[in-house]
């Protein structure tokens, strides 16, 4: 059984995004865990002057997060039945990152799934604060799916990678059961003038391959001096459907994404983005 952690604000864009794991899981025997972290809501209320005010507020807002979250399970539901798929749910006065990762600690989740931007909606930017802050401190693979997007079969997914940070099983193991599920073919593309030639190159791109045995799987490579325009160029040739990156100190991802600071974001796919953490996590 596939465990799911999708932290929700009740948005549009929240909803297309539950919309999509379900119809990505359709296969899978799946636990979801609906969660809302109230936290913000309440700190952020400027006419709060006391603390039972707070305490009030507090009541209020948990009250109403229930009523939505179980609008939320009724609407997919209806929309998409699946005897597979049970959900739980969750609401939680704490930080969303904190919650999250209390809740992937605690259920041993395999995957958090989220939109890329939430109620603010703010079509400026690529991806919302709270969805950096998940994909970059969440201790699971982070699935986020770009506002409006509508599921497609993954017939295509990009791998992209250096070789110089090491995978973990667990997390391939996600990538690999999707591929294998809809027959998918997995591309790595690794942009560089210099070939794949150092010892820790090597053993990476080795285990790579043997954890996407049996599964189709092409190597690229480009040379590339700006990065972004090479992998958005990638991903409309190769027609691909989900982009896959990993999380590490000084990874493709740190580079490209979260340049310098959250706030400057360079990288805007029209896809799915995986994000695999460079945590070691036991494979199960």
């Amino acid at each position: 059984m596939r465990k799911i952690v999708f932290p929700t604000d009740f948005s549009e864009n929240a909803f297309n995004a539950l919309k999509y794991a379900v119809e990505l899981l359709k296969y899978e025997t799946c636990e979801f865990f609906l969660l809302h972290a109230y936290a913000d809501e309440v700190y952020n209320d400027e006419t709060i002057l006391s603390r039972s005010l707070m305490d009030e507020l507090k009541e209020k807002v948990l009250n109403h997060a229930e009523v939505k979250l179980e609008e939320t399970l009724e609407k997919i539901r209806e929309i998409a039945p699946n005897p597979h798929h049970t959900f739980h749910k969750v609401a939680s006065f704490g930080a969303l990152v904190d919650e999250v990762n209390d809740l992937v600690d605690s259920e041993n989740a395999d995957l958090c799934i989220m939109g890329t931007r939430g109620k603010s909606d703010d079509r400026n930017i690529s991806f919302g604060t709270n969805t950096l802050l998940v994909m970059k401190y969440v201790q699971c693979p982070v699935l986020s799916i770009p506002a409006g997007y509508q599921y497609n079969t993954p017939e295509n997914i990009l791998f992209l990678t250096n070789f110089l940070v090491p995978y973990q099983k667990r997390e391939l193991k996600l990538v690999s059961e999707i591929a294998r599920v809809f027959g998918s073919e997995i591309h790595s593309l690794y942009i560089s003038k210099y070939p794949v030639e150092s010892f820790r190159q090597k053993d990476n791109l080795n285990f790579l391959k043997e954890q996407f045995v049996n599964i189709k799987f092409q190597t690229h490579q480009v040379d590339g001096i700006d990065k972004v325009p090479t992998i958005m160029d990638f991903i409309e040739k190769h027609k691909i459907d989900i982009l896959v990156m990993v999380n590490s100190r000084h990874s493709e991802l740190e580079n490209i994404l979260f340049e310098g600071t959250l706030d400057k974001i360079s990288l805007n796919p029209k896809i799915p983005l995986l994000v695999l953490q460079n945590f070691n996590r036991e494979c199960v």
